[in-house]
């Protein structure tokens, strides 16, 4: 059975917060952003922000949890072979071993985690984030800033995801 390294997921779950303190940083686009989404410094104060934090943080770890399957590639012969896999003796633990001590190393990069990631972002976030933004008559500029986010954010967590867990 594969085994996964927490540590690493946990740490890919960090990703999105630190870089939503970057990205959303007024250095970079916070400015931008605020504007095209009408918020103020007054209404982002309120708020229980450790809250906001943690639950971000619960969120980020399910998103960790399934960007494995996507961009592992190992996983799909784990969920073709699951019902025999509680069985060390079956003949798919046999085939499961089989193919994992030929090929369980195949397309473990960080690069190849990152470019799954980023086409996640491109179709996956990109279309969730434009319906959301074509009915909130929302700009382009506040699509062009989310999505260069998750780009970059899910490029990061794809890349430590495959590379790592």
């Amino acid at each position: 059975m594969a085994k996964i390294n927490y540590a690493y997921l946990f740490l890919a779950a960090l990703i999105p917060l630190v870089m939503g303190f970057i990205w959303y940083s007024k250095a970079l686009f916070g400015a931008a952003w605020m504007h095209s989404a009408g918020l103020t410094e007054e209404r982002l104060k309120k708020g229980n922000f450790p809250l906001i934090l943690l639950l971000c943080y619960v969120l980020s770890i399910v998103l960790a949890s399934a960007l494995m399957p996507i961009v592992i590639h190992q996983f799909g012969i784990m969920s073709v072979l699951a019902n025999g896999l509680a069985d060390p003796n079956s003949q798919e633990s046999k085939d499961y071993a089989y193919f994992m001590a030929r090929y369980g190393t195949n397309f473990r990069t960080f690069k190849h985690g990152a470019f799954h990631g980023s086409l996640i972002s491109v179709f996956f976030a990109l279309p969730l984030l434009g319906i959301n933004a074509l009915f909130e008559r929302r700009s382009v500029k506040y699509v062009a800033i989310h999505i260069g986010y998750w780009t970059l954010t899910l490029a990061l967590m794809g890349g430590v995801v495959c590379a790592f867990i």
